[in-house]
């Protein structure tokens, strides 16, 4: 079975943390904690690093440290991980949902400024699969209003827009390290911001709020979402292969696109746009034909390929039915994608005559088969 992603692992890392497992560092309070946090602020262009648990940590504690009170407003975008709407709905704030570009499937700017009210305090940004949001405008828009903007790198560590290191936008940026990410610490993630005031609020916040006087007299509700040191280890390994794991993604992706761009009936993501290069986390298609693509994805695994649908729209999840929970607008891109959208197998080691054979098989079903 030729998997959709596999984590880049090597001996290096099982050495790196085998010796911190001979030292017996295997909780939070190991000292790699620490130093993959100053390296991970140092990459992004931060002032501090807070680590976590795993990617949805980082965006709770990161909402959590906003103070946001019931009725306020978090602009994000409807086409994205459902980690994004869950963080928001448990600090009782309202999400107000905005639909996606078609070309670049990130949140639409346009209308991202239309559904600005004075209840919006906080805007929620996740870069989506290979390309930035105009990060740049986005921050003005943040700016002119006085909204605190949560930057959501976590599928595009190492991307760079305009030059510029994503993540070195937001008032706050978070990233994940799970085992499809470009580098892992198998579950993790990561808060990063300039605040030490925030990176004050987050680290109390991850770290169950402990009293100052009396350590146990907890001043405020906090979450056990703290790193262990072994993760750590394995996150500072793999922090040295970064610079090739996208190099090699992007090679990866260069070639999905030069065989499957002459498919009148596909959309895939070109290398690069007028302001970055696609880090093709994921190798993302669009069908434009009618078909089934949960058939498509069933009839690709039988052929020894695992291939994954894309996100599925917030506005249309069935746990907000059961909370009861009404979402206003229509969201007609996110709707198209999301019916019409997959990811193929896209990891360091995948060699070209798998891609090769992977498009092959991917033009044999479009060729005979409709809706």
């Amino acid at each position: 079975m030729i998997k959709v992603s596999e984590p880049f692992i090597d001996i290096h890392d099982a050495k790196r943390i085998y010796k911190s497992l001979l030292k017996g560092w295997v909780s939070s309070a190991g000292p790699d904690v620490h130093n993959f946090e100053k390296n991970c602020a140092k990459l992004v262009k931060k002032n501090f690093g807070i680590s976590v648990a795993n990617g949805s940590a980082a965006l709770d504690v990161a909402l959590k440290a906003c103070n946001l009170k019931r009725g306020d407003e978090v602009i994000m975008s409807n086409f994205t991980i459902v980690s994004n709407m869950l963080s928001i709905l448990r600090t009782k704030a309202k999400p107000v949902l905005v639909d996606c570009d078609p070309l670049e499937w990130n949140i639409n700017l346009e209308d991202v400024e239309k559904k600005i009210t004075k209840k919006t305090k906080v805007i929620l940004a996740a870069h989506i699969y290979g390309f930035p949001i105009e990060i740049d405008k986005l921050k003005k828009i943040c700016l002119r209003n006085k909204i605190i903007l949560i930057e959501d790198a976590a599928e595009q560590l190492g991307q760079r827009y305009k030059g510029k290191v994503i993540g070195s936008f937001g008032d706050i940026s978070t990233f994940s390290f799970y085992a499809n990410k470009n580098i892992t610490t198998g579950e993790g993630g990561m808060i990063c911001t300039n605040s030490s005031q925030l990176a004050k609020s987050c680290s109390d916040i991850k770290n169950l709020c402990f009293g100052k006087k009396n350590r146990f007299n907890h001043y405020d509700m906090g979450w056990n979402y703290r790193m262990t040191n072994m993760q750590a280890c394995l996150g500072l390994s793999q922090l040295k292969k970064l610079n090739f794991i996208i190099k090699e993604k992007r090679k990866i992706g260069s070639l999905y696109y030069k065989i499957l761009k002459k498919n009148k009936d596909i959309y895939i993501q070109p290398p690069k746009n007028k302001y970055s290069k696609n880090i093709y986390w994921v190798v993302g298609i669009v069908i434009k034909k009618r078909i089934n693509i949960l058939k498509l994805i069933k009839w690709m695994k039988k052929q020894g390929i695992e291939c994954r649908e894309f996100f599925w729209p917030m506005h249309n999840q069935d746990f907000l039915k059961k909370l009861n929970i009404k979402i206003k607008g229509k969201f007609p891109v996110s709707s198209y994608i999301s019916k019409h959208g997959l990811y193929l197998p896209a990891y360091v080691g995948l060699s070209d005559r798998k891609i090769k054979e992977i498009c092959d098989k991917l033009s044999i079903f479009l060729n005979h088969n409709k809706l």
